[in-house]
């Protein structure tokens, strides 16, 4: 296919499952503002890659005015990957900009590479979307990332909290952090993927062949195993997060914690 029949597939043939999801989201959550000024980081996988197509339909048809840069930042992949990158962009009409970082190298002692390469990366894009004049930073985290997020929380971090559509930097000052994909399911952008017969990059952690233990991946399985019994189980989790019932909880944490205990 070319960018055409792509760029049709997202707007007409998946559009209740993927295109729409995305508009209400950037409604629903104000996700996107005239004016604004959007880092896409594309990391080389499916979703990201989705994302940025998502915008440009967004920037050229839809009645908002904002830019787009696209940006990729290079950890330490292997040169298939980058080359596979390059290939999708171009594929995609894509003008990427591309620049290195060395976040494989510096985590490849950690007991915990995951989870601190996830923090090194946010700061790097943070800094060449800052260079590029950029307000706002878009993630390609999608629905299942957010479920997940919350039953990682509740079993092993012993916390209920989510994933927000929309977050402020603590650090860099009037920036945005954005998830415009996070109403679309996984599954779908599955389908779409094998539909155009495209091909992205899954990690390409060049520490992936470690034995990591691999929370997220269990908590994925299981809520797979749920929907067979209970289809709308994964909406009815993203739904708990805005439906707490604080009369029933012992207590919450903002800035510091609180016992709902002691107003009795």
């Amino acid at each position: 296919m070319d960018i055409k029949d792509i760029n049709r597939s997202i707007v007409k043939t998946y559009r209740k499952n993927i295109f729409s999801k995305v508009i209400k989201a950037v409604k629903d959550y104000n996700l996107i503002e005239n004016g604004d000024n959007i880092a896409v980081c594309i990391s080389g996988g499916k979703d990201s890659f989705l994302l940025s197509l998502i915008l440009e339909e967004i920037r050229k048809y839809q009645n908002i005015d904002f830019k787009l840069k696209h940006i990729v930042m290079d950890p330490g992949y292997n040169k298939e990957a980058i080359d596979l990158i390059k290939e999708n962009s171009k594929l995609f009409n894509l003008d990427v900009h591309i620049f290195k970082s060395n976040i494989f190298n510096d985590i490849k002692d950690e007991k915990n590479p995951c989870y601190i390469c996830a923090r090194k990366r946010r700061g790097h894009l943070y800094n060449k979307a800052k260079e590029l004049g950029c307000n706002k930073i878009a993630l390609g985290h999608h629905f299942d990332d957010v479920i997940e997020t919350v039953l990682l929380n509740v079993f092993y971090a012993g916390s209920f909290g989510s994933m927000l559509p929309k977050l402020k930097s603590e650090n860099y000052e009037n920036m945005q952090l954005i998830r415009p994909l996070y109403l679309v399911k996984e599954y779908d952008i599955i389908k779409w993927t094998n539909y155009n017969n495209l091909k992205f990059i899954n990690c390409a952690c060049t520490l992936e062949n470690k034995n990591f233990d691999s929370k997220r991946l269990e908590i994925k399985n299981l809520i797979k195993t749920l929907r067979k019994n209970n289809p709308s189980i994964d909406n009815n989790i993203l739904k708990s997060t805005e439906n707490v019932n604080l009369n029933t909880l012992l207590g919450y944490t903002k800035d510091k914690k609180h016992s709902f205990l002691d107003d009795y």
